[in-house]
């Protein structure tokens, strides 16, 4: 299903098709968190043409220190909850980093690559999860998807240079 990249572990290619609860089975929120990350794959797939592939947050030290970093120096979040997967990618000339968390929270940094371009930081929260304590702050707008329920989003504006 996924293949090798750099010489690291296994990569999983997100079937949207047939969702599958790999590589997020340890998250109380598993097929949540599963049809929320298929979503994703459905979007990039039918937007851009991009396979959405994904691989273990230990497997890709740089995409999980760069989400972190947004995070942190943007807003001061620290995410309390384990990163499960990372993908990072560039369609259209923005660059998209995604974190995958055994809560059931997706974060992505949408970054445009020209100066100008559009730059944010967004959050989605799998079916059945609570917002965490960290991003208590965020107004949720819900959302209905076939393969995640209901998907509850927010995001921010990214200000500085990453």
């Amino acid at each position: 299903m996924g293949g090798c990249r750099k010489g690291r572990s296994m990569s999983y290619v997100v079937d949207f098709e047939n969702v599958s609860t790999v590589g997020v089975e340890s998250s109380p929120v598993a097929p949540a968190l599963a049809g929320l990350r298929a979503n994703e794959a459905r979007y990039y797939k039918n937007k851009y043409g991009h396979v959405f592939t994904v691989e273990k947050a230990e497997d890709d030290p740089e995409t999980l220190a760069y989400v972190n970093r947004v995070l942190s120096e943007e807003r001061g979040i620290v995410i309390a909850s384990p990163a499960l997967e990372v993908t990072q990618f560039e369609v259209e000339g923005l660059r998209m980093s995604y974190v995958f968390y055994q809560s059931g929270l997706s974060i992505n940094v949408m970054y445009a690559l020209v100066d100008g371009g559009k730059r944010a930081v967004g959050f989605k929260l799998s079916d059945g999860m609570e917002v965490p304590q960290e991003l208590s702050a965020f107004k949720f707008a819900r959302q209905k998807s076939k393969l995640a329920g209901t998907i509850r989003g927010s995001y921010f504006v990214v200000k500085g240079t990453y």
